[in-house]
Order: C-alpha cells, then sequence, then structure tokens
C-alpha cells in the first residue's frame, strides 16, 4: 500500500497561532471550514468543538497523568505547528479501494519532551498525546471529557458484566449489548459504558465518540461526567494478578490491578480520541475516521491474506440431515462441510470450539483427523480455519502457530479475551504479528471494538464486539432495531463479526430462542441484505449446509457477494430505523436495505450506477412475510441510473440486489 501525500504549512496560519498561544488559545478548523476547534490552555488543557454555528462538544479537559508528578496538558506549551494535509491512502480488504485523508492538524509541544496533537477533518476531529521520553513510563490516568451543551440523547451501551457477584470487576466484559437510548443526564452513574456511543444532537447534527490506533494501552471506556450533561473516559487498571476460568476454563480474570493504567515505553504516540460528526444520519454509513487514523500496514508482503466468506458449524450445533453418518465435531461432517463450501463457491470452512481439547490447543480430539480434513479440504480450493480461546493459544502461541500453519491453516478464530486492559491490547498485536510471520489470517471473537488494527496488520479480518446473531439462541432482544442501529454505531469503528445467514427466519410472534436449531428475527430478504450492509472481509454462512441446501436461490445469492469492495455509497438511513448502502466490487454493484420492526415504504435513487444496460436480481419481502419470514420473491429486472426504485419492506423486512452491466 502506498500514501501520496501533499503536504502544505500555511505561516499566515502560523502566525495566527502563535498570536493565539501568548493568549493561549489556539484554533483549528476543518478543510471545509464548517468545524472549528478551539483549544485553551489555562490551568490545564480544553478543548471545544464547533459545527457551523452549532456547538457540539462544550470545554472539556484533556489530560494524561505519569507517574513521578508530571502531568501531561498542565504542562507549558513551548511551541506550536500546524498543517495542512492532503493525502489518499490505497486501501486493502476495505469498503473502497481508495480513502481520502484530509485534515487540518495542530501540535502543541509542551514542556518535557511531550505533547498533544489535534486534528480536524470534514467528518470529525480527533486528538492523541505524544512523548519523547528515553525511558519508560508509567501513566497513572487520563482525563478525556465530552461535555456537551445540553441534554441531548446517547445511545449507550452499558458493561454487561456477566459476574454480578462481584468476584471479578466490571471491566471484564464481552463487549456485547444492546443500547439504551437516553437524555445525558439519565446516563447510569458510575457505571461503564463501551465506545463507539453516539449522541443526537439539534438540526439531526450527530456526534460518535470512540478513540483509534489503540496499541500498548487500555482501551477507552465511558461513564457519566462530573457535569450535567457530560460523558468521560475511564479505563481498566493494569492486571496484577489473574486467574484462570470461565468458559470451559478458557478465560483469565482480574483478582488484583495495579495503581496505574499502562507501564510503556516512553518514545510514543497515544490512542486517539475521536469525534464523528454527520449531518444526516446516512453518512454514519460510510464514514473511514477509524482507517484514516490507524497506523499504516506493517506487512510487507500482503499477496497471501485472501479475505471470503466461510461455512459455519457452531451456530447451526452440526445440525445436518440426510446423510449416513453421525453428525456432530468428527472428520465426515467437516468433510460434508468442505463439499458444500466447494460447491457453492463459498471460500472457506471453520472448526469452532471442540476440535482441540479445551485447555490445550495442541491436543486434537480422537474423533478429527485434522491433517484428513485439510487435505481434503484443500483437493476441493477450500481454506481451513481454526477455533481457539485466547488464553490456551498465548501460552502455546509458537507452538500452534507453527504446527497448524504447517499442516495447511489458514487462519485462527480467536475467542473469549473479553477485556481490553493494556495486557490484553498487547496480546492482539502480538498474535496479529506472530500470525503474519506465519501467515495465517485473524478473526477476534469475544472482542473489544476495532480501533484500526486491521490496516495495521492486514491479516486481521474480522472482530465481534457486537450482539450478533448468536444471541438469538438464547434471548429475545429487539434484532431488527438492534440491526438498524449498529451500521450506524458500532460499524464506525470497524468490521463486525456479526455472522448472518439464517434461513429460519421469524415474525415477533412466532419468534423462539433455541439453542439447536436458532432463527432470525424478521424477514429472509433481511438476512441477505446484511451481508451487504455491514462490513465483515471474513463472513460467516450461521446456517447448516443441509438448510442452505434447501434455499439455493438465497444460497446462490449469498455466495455471489463479495465481502470487500471497491466503492460505498450510503443511500439512505436512520439510526435504529432503517439503512441502505450500495457496494461496487468491479462491474458489479450490490446494495442492501434493511428496516427496524416497521413497515416501511422507500425511494433509492439509481444515480449511482453507470450509464448502459444494466440488469438486477433483487430479493424483496414477499406478500405473506409479515407472517411468515421466510417468504420472498427474487425477480431480475432491467435498471437504469436515471431511475428511482420504489421498495416495500414488511416489518422486519429487508432488500436486497446485484446489479451488473449486460450487452
Amino acid at each position: 500500500m502506498k500514501n501520496k501525500i501533499t503536504l502544505f504549512v500555511f505561516l499566515g496560519m502560523s502566525s495566527v497561532l502563535l498570536y493565539g498561544q501568548r493568549e493561549k488559545t489556539f484554533s483549528l478548523s476543518s478543510p471545509d471550514d464548517k468545524i472549528q476547534v478551539t483549544v485553551v490552555s489555562d490551568e490545564g488543557l480544553k478543548w471545544s468543538v464547533r459545527y457551523v454555528d452549532q456547538q457540539i462538544l462544550a470545554s472539556s479537559a484533556v489530560a494524561m497523568k505519569l507517574a513521578g508528578g508530571e502531568n501531561l496538558g498542565s504542562e507549558k506549551i513551548i511551541s506550536s505547528r500546524p498543517e495542512n494535509i492532503n493525502k489518499k491512502i490505497e486501501a486493502l480488504h476495505y469498503k473502497k479501494e481508495i480513502v481520502e485523508d484530509a485534515y487540518h492538524q495542530l501540535t502543541l509541544n509542551f514542556k518535557g519532551n511531550s505533547g498533544i496533537i489535534f486534528r480536524a477533518y470534514n467528518d470529525g476531529v480527533a486528538y492523541r498525546f505524544f512523548t519523547k521520553k528515553k525511558k519508560p513510563l508509567t501513566v497513572e490516568t487520563e482525563v478525556a471529557e465530552f461535555n456537551f451543551p445540553k441534554d441531548y440523547k446517547v445511545y449507550i451501551p452499558y458493561a454487561n458484566n456477566e459476574f454480578e457477584s462481584g468476584e471479578y470487576d466490571m471491566y471484564q466484559i464481552s463487549f456485547e449489548n444492546t443500547y439504551a437510548h437516553v437524555p445525558l443526564s439519565e446516563v447510569v452513574k458510575d457505571t461503564a459504558a463501551f465506545a463507539p456511543v453516539l449522541v443526537e444532537l439539534e438540526s439531526g447534527i450527530k456526534a460518535a465518540i470512540t478513540e483509534a490506533d489503540l496499541e500498548s494501552y487500555p482501551g477507552m471506556f465511558l461513564e457519566k461526567g462530573e457535569r450535567e450533561y457530560s460523558l468521560k473516559a475511564d479505563f481498566a487498571h493494569y492486571p496484577l494478578e489473574e486467574e484462570q476460568g470461565g468458559h470451559n476454563n478458557l478465560q483469565s480474570f482480574i483478582s488484583k490491578r495495579a495503581a496505574y493504567i499502562a507501564k510503556t515505553e516512553g518514545n510514543r504516540s497515544f490512542p486517539w480520541r475521536v469525534l464523528i460528526i454527520s449531518e444526516e444520519d446516512k453518512e454514519l454509513l460510510n464514514n473511514d475516521m477509524i482507517y484514516k487514523l490507524a497506523s499504516p500496514s506493517r506487512i510487507k508482503d500482503v499477496s497471501w491474506i485472501e479475505p471470503g466468506k466461510v461455512a459455519w458449524d457452531w451456530w447451526n450445533d452440526w445440525n445436518i440431515s440426510d446423510v449416513n453418518f453421525r453428525a456432530g465435531i468428527n472428520t465426515k461432517t467437516y468433510k460434508y462441510y468442505i463439499d458444500f463450501a466447494s460447491e457453492n463457491n463459498i471460500e472457506n470452512v471453520l472448526l469452532d470450539e471442540g476440535w482441540a481439547e479445551s485447555e490445550d490447543i495442541m491436543k486434537v480430539v480422537p474423533d478429527i483427523d485434522l491433517q484428513e480434513i485439510i487435505d481434503y479440504a484443500e483437493s476441493k480450493n477450500v481454506g481451513v480455519w481454526l477455533w481457539g480461546g485466547w488464553l490456551p493459544l498465548d501460552r502455546k502461541t509458537d507452538e500452534a502457530l507453527s504446527t497448524y500453519s504447517g499442516m495447511g491453516i489458514k487462519g485462527f478464530k480467536v475467542d473469549f479475551m473479553d477485556r481490553d486492559d493494556q495486557k490484553m491490547v498487547d496480546f492482539y498485536y502480538k498474535i496479529a504479528k506472530k500470525a503474519a510471520e506465519y501467515k495465517l489470517m485473524i478473526d477476534f471473537h469475544g472482542a473489544y471494538k476495532p480501533t484500526g488494527l486491521q490496516r495495521t496488520y492486514p491479516n486481521v479480518m474480522n472482530f465481534e464486539g457486537v450482539q450478533g446473531l448468536e444471541h438469538v439462541k438464547w434471548s429475545n432482544p429487539d434484532f431488527p432495531k438492534y440491526d438498524s442501529t449498529i451500521p450506524f454505531i458500532r460499524m464506525l469503528a470497524g468490521p463486525m463479526d456479526y455472522t448472518p445467514g439464517a434461513m429460519r427466519n421469524a415474525n415477533k410472534k412466532n419468534f423462539r430462542d433455541i439453542r439447536s436449531k436458532p432463527m432470525s428475527q424478521g424477514t429472509r430478504a433481511h438476512q441477505l441484505a446484511l451481508y451487504i450492509l455491514y462490513e465483515a472481509p471474513f463472513n460467516m454462512l450461521a446456517d447448516s449446509p443441509t438448510s442452505y441446501m434447501k434455499e439455493p436461490e438465497s444460497t446462490k445469492f449469498i455466495a455471489s457477494v463479495p465481502t470487500t469492495f471497491d466503492e460505498t455509497v450510503a443511500l439512505e438511513g436512520k439510526v435504529g430505523e432503517y439503512a441502505a448502502v450500495a457496494r461496487r466490487k468491479e462491474d458489479t454493484w450490490y446494495v442492501g436495505v434493511i428496516t427496524n420492526w416497521d413497515t416501511r415504504d422507500l425511494s433509492i435513487d439509481l444515480s449511482f450506477l453507470p450509464e448502459g444496460k444494466l440488469e438486477a436480481v433483487i430479493f424483496k419481502d414477499g406478500i405473506n412475510a409479515d407472517r411468515d419470514g421466510t417468504d420472498y420473491v427474487r425477480e431480475v429486472l432491467k435498471v437504469n441510473s436515471r431511475e428511482q426504485l420504489k421498495l416495500h419492506l414488511a416489518g422486519g423486512g429487508g432488500w436486497a440486489a446485484r446489479i451488473y452491466p449486460v450487452n
């Protein structure tokens, strides 16, 4: 990947800032001048943000306290440097080929070899601390306030601590929950929430809070701030003592934490604190802020990295039928999955939990002949991935990666981390780097939200950190609403291992949570649309091969949808209600539309299409989809770029299309 950079430094702006420096006030604007950032140094550092004539962020403190008494943000500012940057990033395995990366930047250098960088983009703002010290340092705490001028509503996912007994602390979470939609004044006190969160301001403006380029540092939680309409950052302190336990003894729980949040190198940059701003909700469906702020790739040869879809076993509970063998975690069952994948152009199969002993990833269970499975898959041009709990993999990292890569494995799904303290964040980088050395890809499940690691290590294909389709196996939340919320909030952070693809589809009345024979809420067309709408370079087919074989039209459509794209266009959308996105791969366009439980009529402008003769294969809700979610209509239409397509979506419904040129 190449970065083409054009750098401009305007002396006029510099002189204004130098004048501001004497006043301890600094100003920064976005390239389109709509966003204005004001930084004030007066007994500490504070910043505020305006969008056109509207206050977005009121004066909010930023600081970082180091051991020994140094407080970044309170140190004397000795110089400032403004820059205007305009570059293009050639993205790899992303939702577009080229990412426009234009911003204005202000660097403030503090006494003591440290400083802070502010950036203003057209779609948001960010800042990060940096230090240039020769010796390692200890970060005791960081202050990041997000004070708002009014009691706006916020979409906030609270930490869902499974260990309410108090045995473990509130930072041991799966990063999966629905969103509370409450005024800032009603955010629950002393309760952590995980990013991103989304604040609704006036005139339809939204502001999302998250972070980017998190490395060797704890992830940022959010909690109720000191002011009335405020949120503030919170961080898990460094683990000192851990106990093995949890699901099948695969996890490690913190029993004692340090008084500091990080011990780290003294010459480094810290994570970006990010505020993404949109005028219209649909802009959030095609935002690149986290990708732009992430560190560039550290892998020189990326030719072996191959995104794609995967036939998955765990969600469907290995439930296959019309076979002459006992289905389960055994060699014959996985050969069946491989045959299905090969016949339907699915690139991979995944052996989820159970192929190896729970606590020892090097001990394959007797019913699995792993080399036979790998060799059989290779003969069918199908890749094999393995699941592993993070703790067993951490204990035998080199042995596991070298052994299984040597056998022909393509990647690992790593699960049950359920933390984002500095030690766990270091594990992510360790596994990404080590896996790249063995030319292995990684899917982080049981994970915190992405912060750009997939750009830094492009062999990292996906992240969970989302309440995905697995939850229909044991719970009954409002999935169509959640499905219509996460592309505006969670997907801002990066790709989502949501695992769509259910062939049993139910309305509100008929839905049941059944672990072994699960179903989705909403319609079949809704499920198909998720393959286009949701970003997932490594994407699961959650249902069983038997179910897909009974639904060849749906299966063929799913198989036809790429997992990465050359261009993305946000068409329509409103948080929690509906979303519509178009994506292009080479000369073929894919359009995905979903709605919450409300029946909806939409008009889709096809002006994003090229001129010429085009044909569309469309899947839409059937006339009885409100009664039976599996009811759909497949049709083939001639379309052109001057059309407005009229769509009718059933409650919990969807619409999906593949549009391609014809002679």
